[in-house]
């Protein structure tokens, strides 16, 4: 069983990442094995928000040389999730005809790792 902490390895923060965080945008990434529902509950678990959408791709590690080493970096997968940035409340009729509506628990951003406004 994986836990969140092994799905989720790191966060990728470029200039293109953080300019995409500003719509919702978070780049991570993740184990190689990882499916796209167990990637949207590992961030939902881990940084409270609501995951719409996920799209994980997948990279080959690049051929490096010092000297006369020659070598590769490791393969690894990369997921961009977008979350729900305007959360809307929940209503819901009781017995007796009156309505109910409560506020959504979710963030909508993620502030650790230099993410976020």
């Amino acid at each position: 069983m994986k836990t969140a902490h092994d799905i989720i390895i790191q966060p990728i923060v470029t200039e293109q990442s953080a300019a995409q965080s500003m719509d919702g945008k978070y780049t991570f990434k993740v184990a190689r094995g990882a499916t796209k529902p167990e990637i949207a509950q590992a961030v939902e678990k881990l940084f409270q928000v609501k995951v719409l959408r996920v799209n994980t791709m997948n990279y080959r590690g690049k051929n490096k040389r010092q000297g006369n080493h020659v070598g590769r970096t490791s393969d690894y997968s990369k997921a961009v999730i977008t979350i729900d940035m305007e959360p809307s409340a929940n209503s819901w009729n009781e017995s007796g005809g009156t309505k109910r509506t409560s506020e959504r628990k979710y963030k909508t951003s993620i502030e650790e790792f230099g993410f976020g406004i």
